[in-house]
């Protein structure tokens, strides 16, 4: 990663050596980008960077990243002025004279948006993301600004505050490097993990770059002997190879080692990448590894058949290699590596002219289903982060169409990604020719069969069967316009039955469209907390939550109707209930959307720092039937560990059975729950 940024001494070396670094470019674009940088540098010219050095470093940083990625002038230039619109005077339209209407349009699609101050910082941010990532849909360059300009940034975080550099390295890794991962650019995805973990966790990121450097020696030593091997073994084949040994990068190991793994284990877990010319050799070449060394079960991956949703291509295996050490061995042609290191990027790179189709990407796909159903804010920024970031698997029609959904997807979500007539019209779900639960998770390369009936309809608890937003927003959709007794809003469903909770009438939808050769006629999501409901005299019922209480998911809850506000939700426990006026006759039943059937509680402990704390504490939630659904530890850089954990339980009766047993381990000092 070091070589995309440029060697920072002083401004005027920095901006030669930025100069060569454009000479790719033809004569009139070099002058256009020279013309951004001087203009960039006047207009900041007042402005010093949290480092005290002159702030112009930072746009020019990230226009060498996207030369060097090889992306096209308007989009270096829109690098070197993507600051220009939210820290100086000018104006939009200086630019567009300037440097042309593309320019002002990239630049604006990673531009902040400023909101009114009272909503609050982590509003704000969501909303930033949710406009950074519709803009994608309009031009994928976007994206490539924004990832180039966390790069530089998450390098220089050390001269920000404390509080400023774990947030904003927390969403970095929550955000900005699976977002890279989804659109293939392994590099900077590796990059961005490592800078987070820098930040987040100084001890255990320093703590395995000892480890790495203190292995070195003997790595390469045993990386030599593979390469060897598959090298002379290849030879025999007849085909020639180029291999490449490595360690995994700091995040990599990170994960493994919290997740309960020994540090020696993890460093076992050595890779190899094997590159050749043609599919049908990385075929042969997976034969020859696996004549050398035996592989371990479950642990391969056919990537070239069926390829991941960003064009990443590649054979995977895991092999017990020479001296019982586990390695990893990835096969794949040259063409198919340029695309796994450069992603998107690629497509600017190698296709003429650099014009690229985004219906290319599955990503751009989805969020052009997805954008009217996604919700607002920190709603949108959950959805993201659950859905659009999270890794996928990819499943089958009967007819042998691949279908890519989020882990965890249910056959619910496949139907609807199907069609939404499909998904209306569901009764059963077969995967691999056995009847499953509708809101039984799916398995990778599964062949999934939708069972419909022209009866069947969607229902209420179809909203906790599924977990993607389109399918979720379908039957939401349906539901508000089919039963007029409820209202659904904010994750909350109100039962009104009552005799006169009628719909107010709403214009009627547009025809019914064909598209292809798709026999079924698709139908725009509405957003159901816009769709009328009248209870009494009120119309167009929405749904709040009190502030006296401030309910969350998975609280018991009563609503009640107040006349002119909607319905205000309270906790069941809240003691401002009972002195509400007339609170019998106006109480409405009401629940979670995805109300789970198991009791979720929180803890967080203060230890001694230990290896297999994570581990330690994940069995002794496991003993009493608990599952661990979230955790975190933290060093205090005081020689202990913070931790925060959220689990889920079949009886709330088992919380001081497995507080008690996570109390018992040594390592242990505090241990609180939060209520």
């Amino acid at each position: 990663m070091t070589d995309l940024l440029l060697k920072e001494s002083s401004l005027g070396s920095l901006k030669s050596e930025f100069s060569s670094r454009i000479t790719r470019y033809t004569v009139s674009e070099q002058e256009l980008i020279r013309r951004a940088v001087d203009w960039a540098e006047e207009l900041h010219q007042d402005q010093k960077r949290a480092s005290g050095e002159p702030y112009i470093i930072h746009p020019i940083q990230v226009a060498a990243i996207l030369a060097q990625l090889k992306m096209d002038a308007p989009t270096v230039i829109a690098g070197l002025l993507h600051d220009v619109l939210e820290d100086t005077p000018v104006t939009a339209t200086d630019m567009e004279k300037l440097f042309g209407p593309e320019v002002v349009s990239l630049v604006d699609g990673v531009t902040k948006i400023h909101i009114l101050h009272a909503k609050t910082k982590s509003v704000q941010e969501a909303e930033t993301i949710r406009k950074m990532f519709f803009a994608m849909i309009k031009d994928l360059r976007v994206i490539m600004i924004k990832l180039a300009d966390k790069v530089h940034n998450m390098t220089t975080l050390q001269h920000l505050g404390e509080d400023k550099i774990r947030r904003i390295a927390q969403e970095c890794l929550d955000i900005y490097a699976p977002l890279a991962d989804r659109l293939g650019m392994s590099n900077l995805k590796n990059y961005l993990e490592d800078m987070s973990l820098k930040h987040l966790d100084r001890g255990a990121y320093y703590q395995i770059k000892e480890w790495v450097d203190s292995k070195r020696g003997e790595r390469e030593s045993y990386l030599d002997e593979v390469r060897d091997r598959i090298v002379d073994s290849a030879r025999g084949e007849g085909i020639a190879v180029q291999v490449d040994a490595r360690a995994k990068h700091f995040y990599s190991i990170y994960s493994k080692w919290k997740k309960g793994k020994e540090l020696g284990e993890v460093f076992d877990m050595l890779g190899v990448r094997i590159y050749c010319e043609t599919p049908t050799e990385c075929y042969t070449l997976l034969g020859v590894v696996h004549k050398l060394w035996k592989p371990i079960e479950g642990r391969f991956k056919d990537y070239i058949a069926m390829p991941k949703d960003n064009g990443y291509q590649s054979l995977h295996t895991t092999v017990m290699g020479e001296r019982g050490r586990l390695t990893e061995i990835q096969i794949r042609t040259f063409e198919m590596h340029k695309t796994a290191q450069h992603g998107i990027a690629a497509h600017w790179i190698y296709k003429t002219g650099g014009r690229v189709d985004q219906n290319e990407f599955a990503i751009l796909n989805r969020l052009k289903s997805w954008q009217e159903a996604a919700g607002e804010g920190d709603n949108f920024l959950d959805e993201v982060k659950g859905e659009l970031l999270r890794d996928a698997i990819y499943v089958f029609t009967p007819k042998g169409k691949v279908v890519e959904l989020p882990a965890g997807a249910t056959a619910l979500d496949f139907a609807y990604a199907i069609h939404t007539e499909v998904g209306n019209k569901t009764m059963a779900a077969k995967a691999d020719g056995a009847i499953v639960p509708l809101g039984h998770p799916l398995r990778n390369t599964q062949v999934i069969e939708i069972i419909t009936h022209p009866a069947a309809h969607p229902h209420i608890n179809w909203l906790r069967n599924v977990t993607t937003g389109r399918a979720r927003g379908k039957i939401r959709h349906w539901l508000a316009h089919n039963d007029e007794n409820l209202v659904i809003d904010k994750n909350i469903v109100a039962k009104t039955n009552r005799k006169d909770a009628t719909p107010v009438p709403q214009p009627p939808p547009p025809a019914p469209v064909k598209i292809g050769d798709d026999p079924l006629p698709t139908q725009r999501v509405l957003d159901a907390s816009k769709v009328g409901v009248r209870i009494e005299d009120q119309r167009n019922v929405l749904i709040r939550f009190a502030q006296c209480c401030t309910p969350v998911t998975g609280d018991a809850i009563v609503g009640f109707v107040s006349r002119g506000r909607g319905i205000t939700i309270h906790r069941a426990d809240c003691s401002n209930v009972k002195h509400i006026p007339g609170i019998d006759d106006r109480q409405i039943e009401v629940e979670w959307e995805t109300v789970s059937p198991f009791v979720t509680r929180r803890f967080r402990v203060v230890a001694k720092r230990g290896a297999d704390l994570f581990s330690e504490i994940e069995s002794a939630v496991r003993k009493h039937k608990g599952h661990l659904i979230e955790g975190k530890l933290e060093d205090d850089h005081e020689g202990h560990l913070i931790g925060a954990f959220t689990m889920e339980l079949e009886h709330k009766e088992d919380v001081q059975k497995i507080l008690k047993a996570v109390r018992a381990i040594p390592s242990i000092n505090v241990i609180q729950k939060i209520d």
